[in-house]
């Protein structure tokens, strides 16, 4: 089990990097919504600090071609978690992580405002590992203890929030799967896809 630290929104005993990519929530709005990412860097490669690189503005342009297309990028998120289902946890779940952008959900609009971002390290055709499933499910649960307003059970992807814009965590995530790892531990799990 997970345990949350909720004064100061963070997980306790995992790996802390502190991303300057957040602010404070507007309103100091709850977390409502937990959306899931897929990411990898270089795209399809996994492993080694360049998540972390750009989490922390310091990732080299000159490191890979496509760094040089995303080192200007000011993101970040709450948690990732890695291939291994090791966390790492970026910005403390009451303050707004910049990991959503342009988004939309049940008629609201900055979705970054009222939900916690998890990232996957993954790709959208890759499936993803056994461990990030357990990792996840076990996360949300604790999220669901920890904040009341989150006790709804709402959970999207990336792609159900910015459609058209982008597609993670990608047809590879087993969405059922998911669903029946958070139900298993007592959860809540309730997602819309907004078509």
């Amino acid at each position: 089990m997970i345990a949350l630290t909720v004064s100061m929104g963070m997980i306790a005993g995992v790996r802390i990097v502190d991303s300057p990519n957040c602010d404070v929530r507007p309103g100091l709005i709850e977390p409502e919504l937990v959306v899931v990412h897929g990411i990898s860097l270089p795209p399809g490669r996994f492993g080694g600090p360049w998540i972390d690189a750009l989490f922390t503005n310091v990732l080299p342009a000159d490191a890979d071609p496509y760094f040089g297309t995303i080192q200007r990028l000011r993101v970040s998120s709450h948690v990732l978690v890695a291939r291994d289902g090791g966390l790492t946890q970026y910005v403390p779940f009451g303050l707004r992580a910049w990991h959503a952008g342009t988004s939309y959900w049940r008629g609201r609009n900055a979705c970054n405002d009222f939900s916690i971002g998890i990232e996957l390290e993954g790709t959208d055709v890759e499936p993803y590992d056994d461990r990030q499933y357990e990792a996840l499910a076990e996360l949300v649960a604790a999220l669901q203890r920890a904040y009341p307003s989150l006790a709804e059970g709402w959970i999207a992807g990336h792609a159900d929030i910015a459609p058209g814009r982008k597609t993670d965590p990608g047809p590879a995530f087993d969405w059922p799967r998911l669903e029946r790892a958070v139900r298993g531990r007592g959860a809540a799990f309730r997602r819309e896809v907004l078509a």
